[in-house]
């Protein structure tokens, strides 16, 4: 069904309304769930509402800040969809939620990644291939460098009008960068877990293992869950806006909104959980802070401070 030549359903200067012209006409070809996206806004709402209650209790200020600004990009892409159920054709909206829900996993392993250096700091440097800050230093830029290709990307391909391809080449640049990073975070994740393994690393208390493993689950939960997001959507940009991945609200909500969501939640409690591990292995606190904890070694082998890997 095609539209009135006058009517513009797609840009700075859309016109088209719903009494005007058909959803179908949309870049979408939907109109977004409202039930859906209310039920995402108010879960991040959540979420943001327990960052801030972590990043008082524990002055956890990387790792918090980093899951708070994610929460509010996710809240801000959100309300752009809303805006989309109340007028599809509104292009701020679709602007608004492009930008925001395309970067916001960004700072999310920015948290990721900064726990990392913290992890190495308390089982041992001396397992590790790098020294424990070069994490930080590797992969905190190359999380900026994704969300700046991401985030000029979906400027470029919004104000286009949809018209150019090269703003969403860009995106999908962005997104598949992080994708590399995240992979190669994995990489060093087991490569530094085999050379704990492989050296005999233990723990002095065996209530803190276990509170350790629940960590280690948590945070490569929500690795596993950005990096699926991720993949879907290197996916459903590949084809621009035309693709068949685009219209699909479905796989929209499985893949992006449930997988980054969860990621969200699992990010809360692995906060929780590595100062229930960390600290009650050191001898601290539940309180004990963000900060870097040094590593007892391997006290029966006399490895402390050695190359191990």
């Amino acid at each position: 069904m095609s539209n009135p030549s006058n009517l513009v359903s797609f840009g700075p200067d859309a016109n088209c309304t719903l009494s005007l012209c058909p959803v179908s006409a949309t870049v979408y070809g939907y109109r977004p769930s409202i039930a859906a996206n209310v039920v995402f806004l108010v879960l991040y709402g959540l979420c943001l509402i327990f960052n801030i209650a972590q990043l008082v209790r524990h002055r956890s200020w990387t790792f918090s800040i980093s899951c708070i600004l994610g929460c509010i990009c996710e809240m801000l892409g959100y309300g752009g969809r809303i805006l989309l159920y109340q007028n599809p054709f509104d292009f701020n909206g679709f602007m608004l939620q492009i930008t925001c829900i395309t970067f916001a996993p960004v700072f999310y392993c920015a948290a990721i990644y900064v726990t990392l250096t913290k992890i190495v700091n308390f089982l041992g440097p001396q397992y590790s291939r790098l020294p424990p800050n070069a994490y930080y230093w590797i992969f905190i830029p190359c999380d900026l460098v994704s969300l700046a290709l991401q985030g000029t990307g979906g400027g470029m391909s919004t104000t286009s009008s949809g018209s150019s391809q090269v703003g969403v080449n860009i995106a999908i640049a962005g997104l598949s960068f992080q994708v590399f990073t995240l992979l190669c975070f994995i990489g060093l994740c087991l490569a530094y877990a085999l050379s704990y393994r492989r050296h005999g690393g233990t723990f002095p208390r065996a209530k803190s293992a276990r509170e350790f493993k629940i960590f280690i689950g948590l945070l490569s939960f929500a690795m596993i869950c950005i990096l699926i997001r991720c993949i879907y959507r290197i996916d459903e940009l590949s084809e621009g806006y035309s693709g068949p991945l685009i219209g699909d609200e479905g796989l929209f909500i499985g893949l992006e909104g449930v997988m980054v969501v969860l990621a969200a939640f699992a990010l809360n409690a692995v906060l929780e959980w590595k100062i229930k591990a960390m600290g009650k292995a050191s001898g601290g606190s539940s309180d004990d802070k963000d900060v870097t904890i040094e590593s007892s070694g391997n006290q029966e082998t006399g490895t402390h401070g050695k190359a191990m890997y």
